[in-house]
């Protein structure tokens, strides 16, 4: 059966590079929420005339497309805002399902599938995969990289961060964190060593849930 691993983190922790990696090296299908989501916005579909009829026609760009800067402008920041672009949008989670629902059928049984997603604990596309693997980087090591990345200067690149969750926050729900704050080399080891332990576990049939359901049931209790 198909081997479905959700990898999530904060900005500039490095989980693109761990699915980039497990694409070129393990031949894994991966899918990137954030351009599964823009794509659902693209002219001619119906999250981009919602999205104008919400925030205006200023935030089409030039090319016809939403211009994403301009959008990012009017809700940064704003809970309210981003919860109706959200809406706006469409059903985000039900096509997280389909294309996972996809690798599963049409994947050969070794096959590994990846989806990268900030909120993958938050928005509940965990319980559809088989693991949880979160990417973790001190701040003190993020920063420089958001801003060399990014091209931001100090403060823009702490503002990034400061508005992101702890790792700290989503380990509860997670069955790996990987730490990447060192070299290159060590982080890709630490990859290939966890690939290898759990695709012989997973080939068993003795991958145990996902602790994301434990963790959803734990929030339940409290809210």
């Amino acid at each position: 059966m198909t081997l479905v691993i959700g990898v999530t983190g904060s900005i500039a922790t490095g989980k693109s590079y761990l699915c980039q990696y497990l694409v070129d090296q393990y031949g894994a299908e991966h899918a990137d929420a954030d351009k599964v989501v823009h794509r659902m916005y693209d002219p001619g579909k119906p999250g981009f005339d919602r999205i104008v009829a919400e925030f205006g026609s200023e935030v089409i760009g030039e090319d016809g497309f939403i211009d994403r800067k301009q959008l990012g402008a009017q809700v940064f920041g704003d809970q309210e805002r981003m919860t109706a672009l959200t809406k706006a949008i469409g059903d985000i989670a039900a096509e997280m399902k389909r294309i996972i629902d996809g690798w599963r059928q049409e994947l050969s049984g070794d096959g590994i599938a990846v989806l990268e997603a900030v909120n993958l604990i938050e928005a509940g596309y965990s319980k559809w995969c088989d693991a949880t693997w979160l990417v973790a980087a001190d701040d003190n090591v993020a920063l420089p990289r958001l801003m060399e990345r990014n091209n931001f200067s100090q403060n823009e690149a702490q503002q990034r961060l400061d508005s992101q969750r702890k790792w700290q926050d989503r380990e509860p729900a997670s069955d790996l964190v990987l730490h990447n704050n060192h070299e290159l080399g060590a982080f890709t080891a630490q990859i290939d060593s966890e690939i290898d332990k759990i695709k012989v576990i997973h080939g068993a049939g003795e991958l145990p849930q996902t602790r994301w359901f434990d963790w959803y049931a734990a929030q339940e209790t409290t809210s």
